[in-house]
């Protein structure tokens, strides 16, 4: 099976859009998303109907969307994103409140086959940045595969028995082969909002019958968001940060 795996949009419509649009010609089979539909950007509406128009889907909570839902205060967010969330709260329709409301918590298994998380399988609002972290997740996953999203960076932890490496896909189209003799812990980057210093929009496609990874970098109208994020008044530095990929 196909699978786009996809994470972390932050309301941002034209990257959805861009992401969508490419794979529309890789007969997506499944879509597979790890958390953050909204926050930051100008479109949260827009982005969970466009969401919600994908099948079959899978999709977990992210913060940001616990926070816009109501479910969690966000008093540990930073500025910039409390009022982007306080005022996606304010935009956002009671329907796809309930939406955001109703997005399982991860971890999840998609059809026996691999385990999605936010965050960690411990603590969805957990960064998974060091290595340490990513060999205990792996030593105590019993799936072959991890997808996660949060940290908005692109990378694939491979543990070979009790070795660990690490690939860091930095080019537009990076494609590897699996084994399912080892286990990986795979994060597919950011659709909406890139922190790896490459503002291109960054998702995965999985093929479970290939055992293939592939990461995928597309542009995308950056201008457009900022405009809509300038109209609604949210903070400079989220429309900034969208163009520098920080």
């Amino acid at each position: 099976m196909r699978y786009l795996i996809f994470s972390d949009i932050h309301s941002n419509l034209e990257a959805l859009n861009a992401v969508l649009s490419t794979v529309a010609s890789y007969q997506i089979e499944k879509y597979v998303f790890l958390g953050d539909i909204v926050g930051y950007a100008a479109n949260p509406n827009e982005v969970i109907d466009l969401l919600r128009t994908l099948k079959p889907l899978v999709a977990i909570r992210g913060n940001h969307d616990k926070v816009v839902a109501g479910i969690e205060s966000g008093d540990n967010f930073n500025v910039s994103a409390q009022m982007a969330v306080s005022w996606a709260r304010q935009q956002i329709t009671a329907d796809n409140r309930t939406f955001l409301t109703k997005l399982q918590r991860g971890p999840i298994i998609v059809d026996e086959c691999f385990q999605i998380v936010h965050g960690h399988p411990e603590d969805e609002d957990f960064y998974i940045f060091s290595e340490w972290d990513a060999m205990e997740v792996l030593d105590n996953s019993k799936q072959w595969i991890t997808f996660f999203g949060h940290t908005h960076f692109p990378i694939i932890y491979i543990q070979n028995y009790s070795n660990l490496s690490e690939e860091y896909p930095d080019v537009d189209s990076y494609c590897c082969s699996l084994s399912r003799e080892k286990k990986y812990l795979i994060n597919p980057g950011s659709v909406g909002q890139p922190r790896d210093s490459n503002p291109k929009a960054s998702f995965a496609i999985f093929d479970s019958d290939a055992d293939t990874i592939e990461i995928k970098r597309i542009e995308y109208d950056i201008k457009s968001a900022q405009e809509k994020i300038h109209k609604a008044e949210l903070p400079e530095y989220l429309a900034s940060r969208l163009s520098v990929g920080r």
